[in-house]
């Protein structure tokens, strides 16, 4: 998953470069299902009727998100790409539509959506303040976001053997947060409903100001 203000280039990929969504591996699989279950609970407890998920990558939350609403309104948007956008052919709904946009430069009116969504997408983004800006712009009553809880995460990728020369950092990952960082961060865009910690993530439900 992605979103940003540029095109994506060989040093900046649009999305995720390791499919967590459809691994195999037996660990990635229960950290996905703790990860998928906090944030199930959370869709659940903002009750919308309408979403944007901004950085939608191919689309895998986007759709089931759109089945979950039946015939409520969801748009995923990403950057301008040819691997995504043939992802997006195989996901048609009635009620989803899927578009080329800018994080922090959305075409949407205010308080278009019940919700909008970032789900591991603003530790990609280069301006992550102008694209929660935005964000709550366009969304009426909640925020919902999600980013990889540091410096857990990067310990956990020097642990493994990964990205060593970068200190653990992933590929792609430009903003580091730790659970109280990112909190504070969300703060200004609204009041903190619920905050969960599926390891190794952060996770908020935000009520926008």
């Amino acid at each position: 998953m992605s979103g940003g203000t540029a095109a994506p280039s060989a040093d900046v990929p649009t999305g995720n470069t390791y499919d967590k969504y459809g691994s195999g591996n037996p660990v990635v699989k229960r950290l996905m299902a703790g990860f998928h279950a906090d944030l199930g609970e959370l869709f659940a407890g903002a009750a919308p009727a309408s979403v944007l998920d901004v950085g939608c990558g191919e689309g895998v939350l986007t759709v089931e998100w759109a089945e979950r609403l039946g015939d409520g309104r969801v748009v995923g948007i990403d950057l301008d790409d040819p691997k995504l956008a043939r992802e997006w052919e195989g996901r048609r709904r009635p009620n989803l539509e899927f578009r080329v946009e800018e994080a922090t430069a959305l075409s949407f009116a205010d308080d278009e959506f019940d919700l909008a969504a970032a789900i591991e997408v603003l530790e990609h983004v280069p301006a992550p303040e102008a694209t929660l800006a935005e964000m709550a712009r366009v969304a009426r009553r909640h925020l919902l976001v999600s980013v990889p809880r540091e410096p857990l995460w990067r310990g956990l990728n020097m642990a493994r053997g990964a990205y060593i020369r970068d200190l653990g950092n992933t590929p792609g990952h430009v903003n580091h947060w730790s659970k109280r960082s990112f909190t504070a961060l969300l703060e200004r865009y609204g009041s903190v409903e619920q905050v969960r910690s599926p390891f190794p993530w952060t996770m908020l439900l935000v009520r926008v100001s």
